[in-house]
């Protein structure tokens, strides 16, 4: 990936983190950017997110999408780029997966003593 790209998604994960803090509320839950991954046309970005608790993902996920282009918006007076790509939600399910097979290991673990 070349390293325009790579500066491109670091700096659009930094600044959709803080919209997000901004513009979405969410009572007793905590939304992390995992990722931006920009398209080589710069025009579209796959944004990955994590939700806690997991209940809270499809709705943030629905938030997220219909607030995009106010998002957009925000961005392009921020940010010295021509084109703001076309956001593209998805929810990270990483650490809830992680967390599934930690918990298997476990198991076995404790079947083996």
């Amino acid at each position: 990936m070349p390293r325009r790209i790579e500066q491109l998604n670091e700096q659009l994960k930094e600044e959709l983190a803080n919209l997000i803090i901004k513009e979405v509320a969410l009572d007793n839950g905590l939304i992390t950017v995992c990722f931006v991954n920009c398209s080589t046309d710069l025009k579209h970005a796959k944004v990955a997110i994590s939700v806690l608790p997991d209940r809270f993902g499809p709705s943030t996920l629905r938030k997220l999408q219909k607030l995009s282009g106010l998002m957009s918006r925000e961005l392009k007076n921020k940010l010295r780029i021509r084109q703001i790509p076309r956001f593209h939600w998805v929810l990270d399910t990483t650490e809830s997966r992680a967390a599934e097979i930690e918990e298997v290991i476990k198991r076995i673990k404790e079947e083996e003593l």
